[in-house]
């Protein structure tokens, strides 16, 4: 009697280990709906390299409980109309167990009703917009600091520095908006205003109207909000002008895309950063990235695939701590408990606390198109 239960339950068991979509007795599925083509395709890209390197790494190790994961990837092209339809394949073609590394604010809003409403876990954002995080989700867990973080501390430099004149360049959609709100936010703090303003539209470079606005007034800094090729644009048309301004982006610009846009026009340019600079030794999970995305062949060290490795790392602990059979729902549960140094980068969740990080620094483009802290 003891036998046939025992060979019962043994029969039953990867049937329960295989009872959530996405995962097998040997496989968790886990998708990426983000930005693969167009003029903001290395935002993508670079994340999806970044999470690579370490699932490449986890799964030499023998993956996560004996199960290696696989990576599947949607590109949403920066639409918000196409965005949805990626998460929906996704979900429900390609049934993956979870999701992570989406990228930017618009196309942000258009996936999380898809995902909210399959009860998805999502981890990393490569977007800071309070919109997705306010109100709160129970399914998104954000690894970055918020764009709020962001500009507060762009514009404490800038103050810092004498400047009082701060002007904002902006995508004119969501993100941007994000971007310009926080500005408005740290400056009001200051007893400040923003002061003049310019817009492009998404995936375009028609920046002449703003650049010629936005100079008239002759600001003292230009706080930036938009993809790597408009900035590259805008700030070259300031130039052309004869600006002198100082120019500041936030995080989601792309760093490493936007100083190999701007070549020898990038000097100077400032880029406000929510991950360790890649380029450092101190930090542990610097070197880490360094070494696994080396021998991952992806030596081209840069903020947007370290974010990736990040959101990776977050990822593979939530499903470590959910057990030998996840569940969506414990993989939620495992994230929420989540207080976590992850080599230098803490990562802090609760059940009503989804923003894991607050980590912003500053960097700046130097004259051979590499950074400086």
């Amino acid at each position: 009697m003891i036998r046939t239960f025992l060979a019962v339950v043994a029969v039953l068991t990867p049937v329960l280990a295989a009872a959530e979509n996405g995962v097998t007795a040997d496989k968790i599925v886990l998708g990426q709906a983000a930005v693969f083509s167009g003029p903001a395709a290395q935002l993508g890209i670079q994340m999806r390299n970044g999470i690579r390197s370490y699932f490449d790494y986890v799964n030499s190790k023998g993956g996560v409980h004996g199960r290696k994961l696989e990576l599947v990837s949607e590109d949403d092209q920066y639409e918000s109309k196409i965005a949805p339809l990626a998460s929906k394949k996704l979900i429900e073609e390609h049934k993956v167990f979870a999701l992570l590394g989406y990228v930017g604010t618009p196309t942000g809003v258009a996936h999380l009703p898809v995902v909210t409403q399959a009860k998805v876990p999502l981890v990393g954002m490569f977007t800071g917009a309070e919109v997705l995080r306010v109100p709160f989700n129970r399914y998104v867990f954000h690894v970055r600091a918020s764009y709020y973080d962001e500009t507060e501390k762009i514009v404490e430099q800038v103050v810092s520095t004498g400047g009082r004149k701060i002007s904002v360049f902006y995508q004119n959609d969501a993100y941007g908006e994000a971007g310009r709100k926080g500005t408005e936010l740290a400056l009001e703090k200051r007893k400040m205003k923003i002061h003049s303003s310019g817009t492009v539209e998404r995936n375009t470079v028609a920046v002449q109207a703003a650049a010629k606005a936005i100079h008239a007034s002759q600001p003292d800094a230009v706080v930036m909000v938009s993809a790597y090729t408009s900035i590259a644009a805008f700030v070259r048309e300031m130039q052309k002008l004869g600006s002198g301004a100082t120019f500041y982006n936030v995080s989601f610009v792309g760093s490493k895309a936007l100083a190999d846009a701007l070549g020898k026009d990038g000097v100077g340019v400032a880029i406000s950063q929510v991950v360790p600079f890649p380029w450092g030794t101190a930090v542990p999970v610097v070197k880490e990235y360094q070494q696994l995305a080396k021998k991952a062949g992806h030596a081209d060290y840069n903020f947007s695939a370290l974010e990736g490795f990040l959101c990776a790392k977050v990822m593979v602990e939530g499903l470590r701590r959910a057990g030998r059979n996840p569940t969506r729902e414990g993989l939620v549960e495992a994230l929420e408990k989540m207080d976590a140094d992850m080599g230098g980068f803490f990562i802090s969740y609760s059940p009503k606390n989804r923003a894991g990080s607050k980590f912003v620094d500053l960097t700046i483009i130097s004259r051979d198109g590499k950074f400086l802290r």
